[in-house]
């Protein structure tokens, strides 16, 4: 590869996995406030299948792909806080992380420190910026709380875990499978409910002796929203931010009053990290816990970019754990 062309992954329609294809792009060089980074690894995460299929649409042809890490191969004018050979991660807007190399804005890339790998890097800055706003900057959560995290076994499920037991939060996990279950009490879930045997939200007041959860965060959606509201405490906060299993259809304003004048939320990562200071700051909290050891990156699954089509096939299916990435 040459910085001046790069393998990029391109849509031209939306819809399955089979819309994805590999195309050589031009790079080119950074102009005011951008840089040019090339990839050593590429993260892979549901927002990438909304966009694919059209959920949250893109300005077709486009590039897919949320985050990556690298190595910085030049900076344009006013860019001070990177400088070439620089290691860096992000999580940031516009898509296009799915490609050898590319340039676009530097406020969201972060330096990333030499303790951690390109490969978690990858892996972790859209899924632990996330964990980041969820737990320190949407609803105040305090040691002794209890969270009810939906997908606790997934790539954001498992940093959640590792995040509540550092923090002291009580935090109650679903998934599909037992396996899923084990993985996640071994990352730090006080208590796991399979949501295919058991009915997650009677069983939350059994764990919480009746009074119900503080915070409920759930990215699964249209087949969890109801029992979500369900499980909260009254004056309790529904945090919804995914919807893997579908949007959540129109909601009666009414229903929060008669449930518990509950509270509820559908934040995005990209406002939270839009600003250049706030998302530096947040990702250096991220480093700090997954440099102390605190948070591990689990990654159970690795494709060639050429294979991102079946990537997106496993990840669709729910049938990954932990992270997924591409490799170059």
């Amino acid at each position: 590869m040459t910085t001046e062309s790069a393998k990029t992954v391109v849509i031209d329609r939306f819809g399955g996995p089979e819309v994805l294809r590999l195309e050589d792009r031009a790079v080119g060089a950074p102009g005011p406030g951008e840089i040019r980074i090339r990839h050593e690894a590429c993260g892979l995460n549901f927002i990438d299948i909304y966009q694919r299929t059209g959920l949250y649409p893109l300005e077709l042809p486009h590039a897919l792909g949320m985050e990556a890490a690298g190595v910085i191969e030049a900076v344009g004018d006013g860019v001070s806080h990177l400088k070439p050979g620089d290691r860096a991660a992000y999580a940031a807007t516009p898509p296009g992380a799915y490609a050898e190399a590319r340039v676009m804005p530097a406020a969201q890339v972060c330096p990333l420190p030499d303790g951690i790998s390109f490969e978690d890097g990858a892996a972790m800055m859209l899924k632990g910026l996330t964990v980041q706003y969820l737990f320190r900057r949407t609803v105040p959560i305090s040691p002794g709380d209890t969270v009810l995290f939906h997908a606790a076994a997934g790539g954001v499920g498992l940093i959640a875990c590792q995040w509540a037991r550092a923090s002291g939060i009580t935090l109650i996990g679903t998934a599909g499978t037992d396996e899923k279950c084990a993985l996640a009490t071994a990352h730090g879930a006080s208590h796991m409910i399979n949501y295919r045997t058991e009915d997650f939200a009677a069983r939350v007041r059994e764990l919480t002796d009746g009074r119900g959860a503080d915070v409920v965060m759930d990215a699964v959606g249209k087949d969890t929203f109801e029992g979500s509201l369900d499980s909260l405490r009254p004056l309790g906060m529904m945090i919804s931010f995914g919807n893997a299993s579908g949007k959540v259809p129109p909601v009666d304003l009414g229903t929060l009053a008669a449930k518990g004048s509950l509270k509820i939320t559908r934040p995005l990562l990209f406002t939270h990290i839009a600003d250049h200071a706030t998302c530096q700051q947040m990702a250096a909290e991220l480093f700090e816990k997954v440099g102390s050891g605190a948070v591990k990156i689990r990654i159970d699954q690795r494709y060639p970019l050429a294979d991102v089509a079946e990537a997106h096939r496993a990840l669709e299916a729910r049938k990954t754990t932990g992270a997924t990435v591409l490799t170059l």
